[in-house]
């Protein structure tokens, strides 16, 4: 049996000493090679423009999608994600004296309470694109 034992010890060992040239290998041959040259894709360069044509492309679904969030946001405590379900959640944990959970919870709510004002400025936002975007069109 030692003989077996032997030869698969020097097996593994040959196999490690391989996969370790390996491994080596590539990286000798990046620091000895030229720099690769950059690509289309990778180089990055500045913006042409603002991008206006495709806010205006995309305004019908940014502003659904911000109406449904301050309609969500505004829901009663059935509505997943609303304001009101998490601070029922909130006090429901402060009941059941779940300290860490309440704390949890209370500083979702506060996040999710300063959002709402944040979307409602951006769908008034979104209204005055929506005018320039249609004075755009028409030229």
């Amino acid at each position: 049996m030692l003989p077996n034992r032997k030869t698969a010890v020097a097996a593994i060992g040959a196999v490690a000493l391989a996969g370790a040239l390996l491994a080596a290998a590539p990286a000798q041959a990046d620091t000895t090679g030229p720099a690769p040259a950059k690509t289309a894709k990778t180089a990055k360069s500045a913006p042409k423009g603002d991008g206006a044509k495709a806010i205006c492309k995309r305004l019908p679904k940014t502003e659904t999608r911000i109406s449904a969030a301050i309609t969500r946001l505004n829901g009663d405590v059935t509505v997943p994600g609303s304001i009101a379900r998490l601070e029922q959640r909130a006090a429901n944990a402060q009941t059941a004296g779940h300290t860490e959970i309440h704390t949890y919870l209370n500083d979702r709510l506060t996040f999710r309470k300063s959002l709402l004002p944040t979307l409602q400025k951006r769908q008034d936002d979104l209204k005055a694109v929506s005018t320039w975007c249609s004075a755009q069109e028409s030229k």
